[in-house]
């Protein structure tokens, strides 16, 4: 009997996120340097979700808006945003493990020299998302709309985009390995051989050649 071939690319590892009994946090909690432990913030508005220097874990934030967030430095472990509503979230240097992203609208996120460990958006729509030197492990985007992906200088491991479309992707020495771009519908790449370790469908070779070619300076003339 012939055995099955394995993949070649490995997909992420992604830990389900499962809340128990949550207490009722409250907005007056959204603090710097907060420590958050088995809470559900539901339907919030507020000017800043301000996290800087905070830890939250296990906790479910479910329809929250503000017009910006503070997360510098935040650590975040098992916890889950439904509905987050951001336009602009500055998030560098953060720590995120067992996080899940459900429905989210986020503008311009500056997450730069993170390091995320099994870290999923569902459903999301994001404008700028800057990932530059960060370190991912386990990482994906279902059915996700982003407008530009900045990756320069990050590492990357076991990263699927499933069903989504990115608008540019920004490999400039990037290091992957085991990154699946084959369900993302992608638009414009920079920073070709920073691809290496990333694999492709046939379709997005095909989209790629020009590029390619120029990169190399080849020309590509009929006879």
């Amino acid at each position: 009997m012939a055995k099955t071939a394995r993949p070649s690319t490995h997909p992420p590892h992604l830990d389900p996120v499962v809340h128990r009994a949550l207490a009722a946090g409250s907005s007056d909690l959204l603090v710097a340097d907060a420590d958050l432990h088995g809470l559900s913030f539901d339907d919030l508005a507020v000017p800043e979700l301000a996290l800087g220097g905070a830890s939250v874990d296990g906790c479910r934030f479910a329809g929250v808006e503000a017009r910006e967030a503070d997360w510098c430095s935040t650590r975040l472990r098992e916890t889950t945003f439904e509905r987050l509503d951001v336009p602009v979230v500055r998030a560098p240097r953060g720590v995120w493990r067992d996080v899940l992203f459900t429905g989210a609208r986020l503008g311009s996120v500056e997450a730069y020299e993170t390091n995320w460990h099994s870290v999923h958006f569902v459903g999301c729509k994001l404008s700028f998302v800057n990932l530059r030197g960060a370190e991912l492990l386990d990482v994906a985007f279902t059915d996700c709309v982003i407008e530009e992906l900045d990756l320069l200088s990050t590492t990357a491991r076991r990263v699927a985009f499933r069903g989504t479309r990115l608008g540019r992707l920004n490999a400039q020495q990037a290091r992957l390995e085991h990154v699946d771009l084959r369900g993302c519908e992608l638009e414009a790449v920079d920073g070709l051989d920073g691809l290496r370790g990333a694999t492709i469908s046939p379709a997005q070779l095909d989209l790629l050649a020009p590029l390619l070619a120029r990169e190399k300076g080849l020309k590509v003339e009929e006879r």
